[in-house]
C-alpha cells in the first residue's frame, strides 16, 4: 500500500517551540500537502495505514559483531582487569576437583587399609597377591598410597577438603569482582551508545523521519538497545569464563590421564559442527523477529494514537486484524528463532552424556588395571561435567549473541543514516535582526523526477504579514520547511537580512524563527513549564505577560492550580482551542524575528478563532509573519497574499487587488463565501 504525507515541522527544532509532531504527520493533514516518500522507506501513516516496511537484509553477521565488539574499545582496561579475574577465578575452580580426588583417594586407601594386614608392606602384600594369583586386585592397589593396618587419615583428609572449600570460596568471590567490573563496562558502552543515538536523532533531516514509521524508530532506540546491553552482560561473562574453562579443564585432564583427554576432546568438533549447523538456520530468523517487533509497536503506537479515529469511522475489526497479522508474524518469526537455537543446548547435552559414558567405562578399566586411583577418575569425570558445561554453553550463547548482533545491526544502520549538512565552521549571523526574507530562484523537489518548487523568487520585508494561499498540494508548507532549512535547496538561495541561510548554524537561524503549527505540541508538565519551553531564561512576570497578550490568562484561572496546573503529554485535560493559545503564547514568548503560523486556527471554534485572531495579532507586530491559511476571512489584513499553484507564486497583492483582478485568488475566494451550496 503506498502512501505519501504532510511533513509537519518538530517544534522542538524552533526556540518559538510551536506546536506539531515530530517528523511525518497524518496523511495530508493541514494544507493538505503532500511529500513523496524516498523509496523503500516505511511511513508513518494513519490508524489504518499499510505496514510497507522493506524485507530485511541477510544479516551481516562477521561485520556487525566486530563493530558491536568495537564500542567496548574505551573500557580495555578494565576489560583486561575483568579477564585476569577470570583467570583466577578459573584456576581456583579447576584446581578443586583434583583436591576432592585427592580426598576421595585418601578415603578409599583407609577403607581398604584397614581390612589389610597390620605390619605387612605394601611391597609385601603386592607380592602376596600375585603369589596367589589375584593379579587384577594387585594392580588396582599398586596404584594406591597404602598403610596396612591403619584406618582413614583423617587429618590429611581436613587439610585437603579445607584447602578446596578456601579455593571454591576465592573463586566465587573474584567471580563476583568479575561480574560486578564487567556490568559497569556495559552500561558504561551502553550509555554512550544512547548519546550517540540521541546525537544522531537530532543530526537527521526531516527527510528521514518523513520516510520511517515512528514505532519502528521508537523499537531500535529502546528495545534493540536493551536487547543489545542484555546481549554484551550474558555473553561477555560466558565467553571470557567458559573459554578459560576449557582450557584448564583440558590441561589438567591431560595431566591426570592422556586417553581419557583424547576421549574428551571428541566433544569439541561435535560441538562445533552442531552449533554450525543450528547457528546458520537461527540467523535468519533472529533478523525477522526484531524486524516484526518495530513493525508491531509501529501498528500499536499508530493506532493508539489515532484510536479516536478508530472509533469514529468504525474499524476496530480492520485495526484488530491488522494487530493479529503483525502479532502472529512476530509470533511465529520468534517461535522458530527460539526453538531453532534452543536445540543447541540439548545436543550439546546429549554429546556430552555420550562422552560422560564414555570416559566412566575406560576411567574404570583403568582403575581395574592400576592406571589410575578412584579419586582421579572421580576428578576427571568432574572435569568431564567441568568440559562440556563451558561447551554447551558457548553454544547455547550463540542464541544470545545472534539476537544482540541483529539488534546491533539495526542501531548500526540508524547511526549510518545519512545526516543532513553540518553548519559551516565558520557561521555568519546577520549584524542586525529585521526580519527581512528573500527567495532568490529557488527551487526544490522532494523525488528528483517531480520539480515542485522552481525559479521561486520572493522578497518579504521586516514587519510584514505576508499571507500564503492555494489549493492542496500547491507547495505553501514546503515553502516554510525551505525558509527553517528542514530541508535543502536544489537551486538558488534564501537570505535573512542579506545573509544566506546556508551559511547560518540552524539553531542560529531557528532562533530567530518561530513557528505555530495547526497540531498543537505540549508536554507533560506545568502551564508554566509549557508557556516557557520558547524561552526558557523568561521571567515569571515575561510569562504572565505573554499569557495575557494571547488570552490564555483569561482561562487559566479557571483552572484548579492555575499556571501550576500539570499537563499530560497529550495535553488531554484542556480543549483544542486552549492547546492552541498556549503554543502561541510560547511562541509570543520567544520574540522571533520572523513568525510563521500554518493553519494555526483551523481546529478551533468560531469563538476560540476570533481570540486566537486577536493573540496572532499581538503575536505579529513589529515582525514579519508568514500565515499559511484556508480560511480566507483570517488573511484579509495581510499586507502580501500570495497565491501558490504547483510550485509556482501565480498572484499576490492584497486582498482588495487581488480580488480586483477577478484570477486565482477570487476564485478560491468565491467558492467559500459566493455560494452556500455548490454542484459538484
Amino acid at each position: 500500500m503506498s502512501r505519501t504525507e504532510k511533513a509537519t515541522t518538530p517544534a522542538a527544532s524552533s526556540s518559538a517551540g510551536g506546536a506539531g509532531g515530530a517528523g511525518g504527520g497524518n496523511g495530508s493533514g493541514g494544507n493538505g500537502e503532500r511529500i513523496p516518500r524516498p523509496a523503500g522507506g516505511p511511513g508513518r501513516g494513519g490508524p489504518f495505514a499499510g505496514m510497507n516496511i522493506p524485507a530485511e537484509k541477510a544479516m551481516r553477521f562477521g561485520p556487525s559483531a566486530k563493530r558491536l565488539l568495537g564500542e567496548l574499545h574505551p573500557e580495555r582496561l578494565w576489560l583486561t582487569l575483568v579477564v585476569a579475574l577470570a583467570v583466577v577465578s578459573v584456576t581456583f575452580s579447576v584446581i578443586g576437583p583434583r583436591l576432592l580426588g585427592e580426598g576421595t583417594n585418601l578415603i578409599f586407601a583407609g577403607v581398604v587399609s584397614r581390612d589389610l594386614p597390620a605390619g605387612v608392606s605394601k611391597a609385601e602384600l603386592l607380592a602376596q597377591l600375585r603369589a596367589s594369583g589375584e593379579n587384577q586386585r594387585a594392580d588396582m592397589l599398586s596404584a594406591m598410597t597404602l598403610t596396612p593396618g591403619t584406618g582413614i587419615d583423617f587429618t590429611a583428609l581436613s587439610t585437603v577438603l579445607l584447602w578446596a572449600l578456601a579455593l571454591y570460596v576465592l573463586a566465587s568471590a573474584f567471580m563476583w569482582m568479575q561480574a560486578y567490573i564487567l556490568n559497569g563496562i556495559v552500561q558504561r558502552t551502553v550509555y554512550r551508545l544512547r548519546e550517540r543515538i540521541e546525537a544522531k536523532i537530532n543530526r537527521l533531516p526531516l527527510r528521514y523521519f518523513d520516510s520511517v514509521q515512528r514505532g519502528e524508530l521508537l523499537s531500535r532506540v529502546t528495545n534493540d538497545v536493551d536487547n543489545v546491553s542484555q546481549s554484551l552482560q550474558q555473553s561477555i561473562s560466558q565467553a571470557v569464563t567458559s573459554l578459560l574453562t576449557v582450557l584448564g579443564v583440558l590441561v589438567m585432564m591431560f595431566l591426570l590421564s592422556p586417553t581419557l583427554a583424547l576421549i574428551a576432546l571428541v566433544t569439541i568438533p561435535l560441538t562445533l559442527v552442531t552449533t554450525a549447523l543450528i547457528a546458520k538456520r537461527s540467523q535468519k530468523l533472529f533478523v525477522a523477529q526484531w524486524k516484526h517487533t518495530g513493525e508491531l509497536n509501529g501498528q500499536i503506537e499508530e493506532t493508539y494514537t489515532g484510536h479516536a479515529l478508530v472509533k469514529v469511522f468504525g474499524r476496530q475489526r480492520e485495526v484488530e486484524e491488522t494487530f493479529r497479522q503483525k502479532n502472529t508474524e512476530l509470533y511465529q518469526a520468534s517461535f522458530g528463532a527460539q526453538f531453532v537455537s534452543g536445540l543447541i543446548m540439548p545436543a550439546m547435552t546429549f554429546i556430552g552424556n555420550l562422552v560422560y559414558v564414555g570416559i566412566a567405562v575406560v576411567g574404570g578399566l583403568q582403575v581395574a588395571i592400576g592406571a589410575m586411583q578412584l579419586g582421579d577418575v572421580q576428578a576427571f569425570i568432574q572435569y568431564s561435567r567441568q568440559f562440556t558445561q563451558p561447551l554447551a554453553q558457548l553454544g547455547s550463547m550463540a542464541n544470545l549473541l545472534q539476537s544482540g548482533v541483529a539488534s546491533a545491526e539495526r542501531v548500526f544502520d540508524l547511526l549510518d543514516t545519512e545526516e543532513q549538512l553540518s553548519d559551516p565552521d565558520l557561521a555568519l549571523t546577520p549584524e542586525v535582526t529585521r526580519g527581512r526574507l528573500e527567495f532568490e530562484d529557488v527551487s526544490f523537489s522532494y523525488s528528483p523526477d517531480k520539480p515542485l518548487i522552481s525559479s521561486l523568487n520572493l522578497v518579504a520585508e521586516p514587519g510584514q504579514t505576508v499571507a500564503i494561499v492555494g489549493p492542496t498540494g500547491a507547495g505553501k508548507t514546503t515553502l516554510v520547511n525551505l525558509m527553517m532549512r528542514f530541508y535543502e535547496l536544489d537551486g538558488g538561495r534564501i537570505t535573512l537580512d542579506g545573509v544566506d541561510v546556508t551559511v547560518m548554524a540552524r539553531h542560529e537561524l531557528r532562533s530567530r524563527m518561530g513557528m505555530v503549527l495547526q497540531d498543537t505540541w505540549l508536554f507533560g508538565g506545568t502551564i508554566r513549564d509549557n508557556i516557557a519551553y520558547g524561552r526558557p531564561s523568561a521571567t515569571e512576570a515575561e510569562i504572565l505577560e505573554a499569557a495575557k497578550a494571547t488570552f490564555v490568562d483569561r482561562f487559566v484561572h479557571s483552572l484548579p492550580d492555575g499556571y501550576d496546573t500539570v499537563l499530560d503529554d497529550e495535553g488531554s485535560n484542556v480543549s483544542a482551542g486552549e492547546k492552541q493559545l498556549l503554543t502561541i503564547a510560547r511562541a509570543f514568548l520567544a520574540r522571533p524575528s520572523v513568525l510563521i503560523l500554518d493553519e494555526a486556527t483551523s481546529s478551533v471554534d468560531t469563538r476560540t478563532e476570533v481570540l486566537v485572531q486577536k493573540a496572532m495579532s499581538a503575536l505579529r507586530s513589529d515582525r514579519t509573519s508568514f500565515v499559511i491559511a484556508h480560511r480566507l476571512s483570517t488573511i484579509r489584513d495581510a499586507d502580501l497574499i500570495l497565491v501558490m499553484e504547483a510550485g509556482q507564486i501565480v498572484e499576490q497583492g492584497t486582498h482588495a487587488s487581488l480580488l480586483a483582478v477577478g484570477g486565482a485568488y477570487a476564485a478560491l475566494y468565491a467558492a467559500q463565501f459566493a455560494a452556500p451550496v455548490a454542484e459538484v
